[in-house]
């Protein structure tokens, strides 16, 4: 069995404290964690894995039951926070704190920058980056027993040991590319729209009700409400409340009755009694609202497929990314592309913004749809042996476009 890198273990809040104040001012700092969410309102942090230059550390969060000054560490007195795939790393420190990291460099998103796949898994850029395979033996493990076992903390720390190195490889082809400003643009929007969904309820984001009218829809938001209340509360997951379909359902039927709430079918199997007063006072007190009070109706998604046209801007599209070594999923869904054609065909009407390319993505592609939907490009073969045997071309004077 090989051995284990040389790490520090931090348990106690004496230790957090020393570790923390030897690290401020760091130029850099690389973090991971591991937590567990099945059936919590939210993920139960158990393990915070840290890396800096010269150093391995494992922060018992199951120990330390407050992880503040590390969560203030990186939120004011280190240069650059590098992760992957951070969402849950970010709402960690969100919540403890209010505030971002100075810079978060998150190596996911910057490999859709820089030509690599995204979005790549964090085995995948190691093995790409540095040439070393990771074992995932432990993925499916419970973060929260103790002690901890050889293969947890052999998994812990190899989870954040190649993160500076990679970092260090990824920024150097970010900034080569001219891309930090574009990175920068990006995060930023990420983290907006992380915030916006921790600070404000999201009850729009559930599936079908674009098309419930506003009093409906004001029964959908007082329910949601609630739910959210409730698991917080008990620290469940929401849905093992109240499930997303039924929560729809009881809205569209308006019964503010509870024994007519529970003849609703699946309902019985699904949702606790306990709740079904709960429930149906909440339509009744959503049905009081006054009219003004009725929220607005969700903008509505829409969805064009262009048939031949459609496949043809997914394949300029790739072309053009390619070209300019950027991950085509991090420019723009098949959906985007699509109906960003549509609205200059005049198929979508309206002001919708999800028919619209704006920032660093109208300077990568922001004339490809112009000129496919004008005729203006020709897509042709140009060497059918090679890995990219496609090119597109003016059709005026037969240049090449990418």
């Amino acid at each position: 069995m090989s051995k284990l890198p040389e790490y520090e273990q931090i348990t106690t809040d004496e230790q957090l404290a020393r570790f923390c104040g030897s690290l401020r001012g760091s130029d850099l700092l690389a973090f991971d964690t591991e937590f567990v969410s099945e059936n919590c309102y939210r993920p139960q942090l158990c393990l915070v894995q840290v890396a800096t230059r010269n150093k391995l550390a494992l922060i018992d969060a199951i120990s330390i039951k407050d992880l503040t000054p590390f969560w203030e560490l990186i939120v004011n007195d280190v240069g650059v926070t590098i992760v992957h795939a951070a969402r849950e790393e970010f709402l960690f420190c969100f919540r403890a704190t209010g505030a971002r990291p100075k810079e978060l460099f998150d190596l996911q998103l910057v490999g859709g920058f820089i030509g690599m796949e995204y979005p790549a898994a964090y085995t995948t850029l190691v093995n790409q980056l540095t040439g070393n395979s990771l074992s995932k033996g432990e993925t499916r493990t419970d973060w929260r027993k103790r002690p901890l076992t050889r293969e947890q903390i052999r998994y812990a720390l190899q989870d954040v040991e190649y993160l500076i190195p990679m970092y260090e490889r990824m920024n150097e082809r970010l900034n080569r590319l001219g891309r930090s400003e574009w990175y920068r643009e990006e995060v930023v929007c990420w983290l907006e729209e992380l915030e916006t969904s921790e600070t404000t309820s999201q009850w729009q984001r559930l599936p079908s009700i674009s098309r419930l009218n506003r009093q409906t829809l004001a029964i959908v938001r007082q329910l949601y409400d609630w739910r959210e209340s409730e698991a917080r509360q008990q620290d469940r997951s929401p849905r093992r409340i109240l499930p997303d379909d039924l929560l729809v359902e009881i809205a569209k039927r308006g019964e503010s009755n509870p024994t007519r709430v529970k003849e609703i079918r699946g309902l019985q199997q699904r949702v606790s009694d306990r709740y079904l007063a709960a429930i149906a006072r909440q339509v009744a007190i959503a049905q009081g609202l006054p009219e003004k009070q009725w929220p607005a109706k969700p903008e509505a998604h829409h969805s064009v497929s262009l048939g031949l046209l459609g496949q043809f801007l997914l394949t300029s599209l790739n072309l053009v990314c390619v070209d300019q070594q950027i991950a085509p999923a991090l420019v723009a869904s098949a959906n985007d592309i699509r109906n960003i054609a549509a609205k200059k065909l005049g198929l979508l009407r309206g002001g919708s913004t999800e028919a619209t390319l704006q920032g660093w993505r109208q300077e990568v592609v922001g004339r490809l749809v112009d000129d496919v939907v004008s005729g203006k490009v020709a897509l042709r073969v140009a060497d059918p042996h090679s890995e990219q045997p496609l090119r597109l071309e003016s059709w005026d004077n037969g240049s090449k476009v990418v």
